[in-house]
């Protein structure tokens, strides 16, 4: 999964939890602007702030095998 694709899947999940934005940020503990950089696929973000992201809106990470 490529970061415009990990960025749908989260801003699909916020929006299907009725979360803005501003909501999903503080229950991350990450700044609206990292989490608007992480929907939109624009910067590269450190792992553990992808992990707390998708924590918050009940997800969780896996990693496969090519």
């Amino acid at each position: 999964m490529d970061a415009a694709q990990l960025g749908a899947t989260l801003r699909a999940r916020r929006r299907e939890l009725g979360l803005t934005q501003s909501e999903t940020a503080d229950l991350a503990d990450v700044s609206p602007r990292v989490l608007s950089d992480l929907e939109n696929g624009r910067e590269t973000v450190r792992l553990d702030i992808v992990n707390a992201v998708v924590n918050a809106l009940g997800l969780s990470l896996s990693v496969q095998r090519p």
